[in-house]
């Protein structure tokens, strides 16, 4: 948070409560063996851990960084599901953590594993389609997601590929396997592959200092920011909140502001110990690479380095691009009593770069896909030395004992093999991307819905089926938890039975500072106060909730609408304060996803 030490109320703690549950939610996608033992050549850490929860990813529980010193040729190729990100940062009991990375999992399955051989693999794919279909059918109904598009890659070729539903509830034209759709956080395993491919060329070293190629960044500790590498930037583990500042990026504020408001920030872990999900450190991993490059932005370097080669021909990164594309889905906001249209926007994720921008269909992706579990290569031609490819695959912070995160993917441990994943979430759109480059086969999952973890749960469960792992049903566990979190955010912001008197308004008015977000002024608009953020012109209503405390909520003013149509970062609490002369002259934001920011009156 940037503020440490600052009083905390009931509400604030309630907000870091209701993530609890969200740990159900990596269960149901890759449940653990009920016999499994901890890994037998490991070692035993007791440590107050977090789950973490993010709109480019989902709730994970975070442990310390294991794998940094492992050779590339040793890491395991696995990965996570991306869970619920909405939700918030939560503090659990003391968790014996085993860390380890050559597993002793018993295989639970009692299933025999799948030949590698290439005629089994695609004859078992073949095998499992009418089980595959009849289950994203079913899960497509559970989570109402309005379409889906589905990839199966195996033996560097698309053997399966098929849409599902509809592009919009509105136009209700079929999806198909060219439909466009945003692809969200599963861009940053392009973004590290742009970076290994600048690594190739000599123009950036893993190592380099962040702060010798962008003299700009700082951060609150001084020898972090010296300490700060390349290979930081897309490792999930730099000691900064959760999410860190996303607030802004829903705000509208632009690049350089962002990169700079993280000097403000006071960090919630030890450097490279901890994971939790950050978007802007990739926003500057974008931009380090567009320089070193000498391109103009990160999307260049994407369309010459990757899409071209790659022969991606209908995947872009503009939100132009996405609504001239005749075949195009339009995105879904997910909720309890059904799925809910919303417009397309230029404020997200569009500026973030890698972090997040690029539209794709599936058969695009397969050829990226094709290129991966060809560890490197595509049709002959060389993209990306395998060396710099693996170090993206190479674990830097544990989860738990079965996951881990490396540059761009997630890396898990499963009976019968290991899982690479990443998925995304557009905020109404999700999608999901698995690999298991030991039977060079992967899946992809493009959704018009937001990523409740209704992708993430239905490329688990292909990927098992895949493996032979033990059956058991995501979906149903995921769906509970997503509606219990939704009802819990819910509860956080309903009016209390007897509010206690609100102070008088007028008096609360005047202007602000914060050294993230700049001046901001309150008034005094009818029974409540706006705050305007003069670098951006958003507008939060303060409505008063309980005594001195206010529900603070986007306005849907201008480029903002569908934004607040889209409720990420959109709403939290304020509360004014007393200073040490005791005055209100202090401002305390605080959001549903755990950081908190206090302004001044000036």
């Amino acid at each position: 948070m940037e503020q440490l030490g600052k009083p905390r109320h009931l509400w604030e703690d309630r907000i870091e409560r209701t993530g609890s549950e969200r740990i159900k939610s990596l269960d149901a996608c890759f449940p653990l063996p009920e016999d499994s033992a901890f890994f037998s050549s490991s070692f035993a850490l007791c440590v107050s851990h977090r789950i973490i929860f993010s709109p480019f990813m989902k709730p994970f529980a975070v442990a310390p960084s294991v794998a940094s010193r492992v050779p590339s040729q040793s890491v395991p190729e696995i990965s996570r599901p991306k869970l619920y990100r909405r939700v918030l940062v939560v503090f659990l009991s003391s968790l014996i953590i085993v860390v380890a990375l050559t597993p002793n999992l018993p295989n639970t399955a009692k299933a025999a594993e799948p030949s590698t051989t290439k005629a089994t693999i695609e004859d078992r794919v073949q095998e499992l389609i009418p089980d595959i279909e009849a289950y994203i059918t079913s899960g497509m109904k559970g989570f109402d997601v309005p379409g889906l598009a589905l990839g199966i890659v195996a033996n560097n070729r698309l053997i399966y590929a098929k849409g599902f539903g509809v592009r919009s509830k509105s136009n209700r034209l079929p999806v198909d396997t060219r439909t466009v759709f945003q692809i969200g956080s599963t861009t940053k395993a392009f973004l590290t592959a742009t970076i290994a491919i600048m690594v190739d060329r000599g123009k950036l070293r893993w190592d380099d200092r962040v702060v010798d190629l962008y003299p700009e960044f700082q951060l609150k500790d001084p020898w972090v920011t010296r300490e700060f590498r390349v290979f930081d930037l897309p490792a999930q583990r730099s000691g900064l909140p959760p999410l860190v500042n996303d607030i802004l990026v829903m705000l509208d504020y632009k690049e350089a502001a962002l990169i700079r408001s993280l000097r403000y920030v006071e960090p919630v872990s030890s450097f490279r110990t901890t994971f939790a999900y950050t978007n802007i450190t990739h926003l500057l991993a974008s931009r380090i690479v567009a320089t070193a490059a000498g391109a103009s932005d990160w999307n260049a370097v994407l369309q010459k380095e990757l899409l071209d080669p790659l022969g991606m021909k209908d995947s872009t990164y503009t939100v132009e691009a996405i609504e001239a594309a005749a075949n195009h889905a339009n995105g879904h906001r997910w909720t309890p009593e059904g799925t809910i249209e919303v417009p397309f926007t230029r404020i997200f994720p569009y500026p973030l770069a890698g972090t997040g921008d690029i539209n794709s269909n599936v058969e695009d992706m397969a050829r990226w896909v094709r290129m991966q579990l060809n560890n490197g290569t595509f049709d002959g031609r060389r993209i990306v030395s395998s060396e710099n490819l693996a170090y993206t695959r190479m674990p830097k912070v544990a989860l738990n004992d079965k996951i881990s995160y490396a540059l761009g993917w997630y890396n898990y441990l499963t009976p019968n093999g290991n899982i690479l994943w990443h998925d995304g979430d557009a905020l109404s759109f999700g999608s999901f991307v698995g690999l298991i480059p030991d039977k060079n086969i992967g899946i992809i999952i493009l959704t018009n819905e937001t990523n409740v973890t209704a992708p993430n749960s239905l490329g688990a469960w292909v990927l098992d089926q895949i493996l032979g792992n033990a059956k058991h049903d995501p979906v149903a566990e995921s769906l509970k938890n997503a509606k219990a979190n939704f009802e819990q955010t819910a509860k956080l912001f309903a009016k209390p039975s007897n509010p206690r008197p609100f102070p008088s308004l007028a008096p609360l008015a005047g202007k602000f500072v914060n050294p993230s977000f700049g001046e901001a002024k309150v008034t005094l608009q009818g029974d409540a106060l706006v705050m305007e953020f003069l670098t951006s012109g958003a507008k939060l209503k303060l409505v008063p909730r309980d005594g001195d405390i206010f529900v603070a909520s986007l306005l849907p003013t201008g480029l903002f609408g569908p934004i607040v149509d889209l409720d990420y970062m959109t709403r939290g609490f304020a509360q004014f304060q007393m200073d040490k002369d005791g005055k209100l002259n202090l401002l305390r934001l605080s959001l549903v996803y755990g950081q908190a920011y206090e302004f001044r009156r000036e």
